[in-house]
């Protein structure tokens, strides 16, 4: 087997980059990695400078692609939503560099999904063969390159173990996700809530709607250049106004996707006649929808929820998806029915002294977790009965 990184994504056939993950899972498509490049969102072999460096794994056999693993080198940790800033700081308090590191992740992408992938002939057993020697060709490329550690962040469950088996520091983290238990229509998910949460959530979207705008729920496909154009302006302002920057994307990012990802993206829109003032960007895949970016022109009561929470779940509803992942954070999605899980990310420091700390770190910081998880639980709106999601999604095994 040949082992090779890669600088670019474009290096790497695209239809053969596709075919070896399982699913339709949006942002480990090779569209979604180019438009990240071709942007200029991160680096390329053209434009450097995001410090996100693409160093793609792929392992073939007789010239044949057998898996593949999205990876970048970073100098910094921002993008990456599992945050080690303090990691970096004792490294540098001991006159270490933690940067470069090496991330197996999707920049800017907190979305649980898969990380490494392989091809079809390969069974159970073989895969995990693989997956050893991708490792160890990783520990090699980063002691060639000085780098101080490997990072897998958001993989599925699935992948838990190839990182395990090698002693990762396993660390847990939270979000909030929407599940649909056979929903005919939202007024019916509503009826699982207690009558004073069921009433709260009504009166916000009337409020949303009272504002005279069009609020719907559009396909790539129907929307046009300008408003991707608008839509970037609109992305821009919004990440301005919150953090003091214009946001991670370029420009043409949305516009790319649009085009090469046009059955995977949509947009709730919100439009005063034909003019966009904000809109919400999904993705989708066979069972899940992703919320990932928004933008505003006029900050108007109630219709960040509207456009980001009760659009998508009725498109969810509609279209019979199993989950809706709204994205990071946010202890106010849990009114509004947004069940707390548990999220993984696998670390190895080259370190020995600073890996057995980390270890200890997330050991420590882990019951932590589980009590914030379970305490969210307990604010969820549901009637006694009604909160049906199975026990093995909220507590990791």
């Amino acid at each position: 087997m040949q082992f090779q990184f890669h600088s670019s994504i474009d290096e790497i056939n695209a239809l053969a980059w596709d075919s070896l993950w399982p699913t339709a899972y949006p942002f480990t498509r090779h569209a979604f990695l180019a438009a990240l490049e071709h942007s200029g969102s991160i680096d390329s072999p053209q434009q450097q400078g995001s410090g996100w460096i693409p160093r793609h794994l792929s392992v073939t056999e007789n010239e044949e692609l057998l898996a593949v693993m999205p990876l970048f080198i970073k100098q910094h940790s921002y993008g990456e939503y599992v945050f080690d800033w303090s990691w970096a700081d004792a490294y540098a308090r001991n006159g270490l560099d933690y940067y470069p590191k090496l991330v197996n992740a999707i920049p800017f992408t907190p979305a649980t999904g898969p990380r490494i992938a392989f091809h079809s002939r390969l069974h159970e057993t073989a895969k995990s063969a693989v997956a050893e020697q991708m490792l160890k060709a990783i520990e090699e490329f980063a002691s060639t390159h000085v780098l101080s550690g490997f990072h897998s962040l958001f993989p599925s469950a699935e992948q838990h173990s190839n990182f395990q088996s090698r002693g990762f520091a396993l660390r847990h983290g939270s979000q909030f996700h929407w599940f649909n238990q056979n929903y005919q229509n939202f007024d019916q998910f509503l009826e699982t809530f207690s009558s004073r949460k069921r009433k709260n959530v009504k009166k916000e979207r009337r409020v949303a709607q009272s504002h005279g705008y069009t609020i719907c729920m559009q396909p790539a496909s129907d929307i046009s250049e300008e408003d991707w154009h608008t839509f970037y302006l609109l992305y821009q302002r919004t990440y301005l106004k919150r953090s003091g920057h214009g946001g991670y994307l370029g420009q043409d990012f949305f516009l790319q996707l649009a085009h090469s990802m046009p059955t995977q993206v949509l947009m709730a829109s919100v439009k005063d006649e034909q003019e966009l003032i904000a809109g919400a960007l999904f993705f989708k895949d066979e069972d899940t929808l992703y919320g990932r970016y928004w933008g505003t022109r006029i900050e108007l009561d109630q219709l960040h929820f509207e456009a980001c929470y009760y659009q998508g779940i009725e498109y969810a509803i509609a279209n019979k998806l199993k989950r809706f992942d709204p994205g990071a954070q946010g202890e106010h999605k849990i009114q509004r029915g947004f069940t707390p899980v548990f999220t993984a990310s696998f670390h190895q420091l080259f370190h020995a002294d600073f890996q057995a700390a980390v270890t200890h770190f997330v050991q420590q910081e882990f019951p932590h977790t589980r009590h914030y998880v379970q305490e969210c639980r307990t604010s969820l709106p549901f009637k006694e009965g009604c909160d049906q999601v199975r026990a093995d999604i909220l507590m990791p095994t």
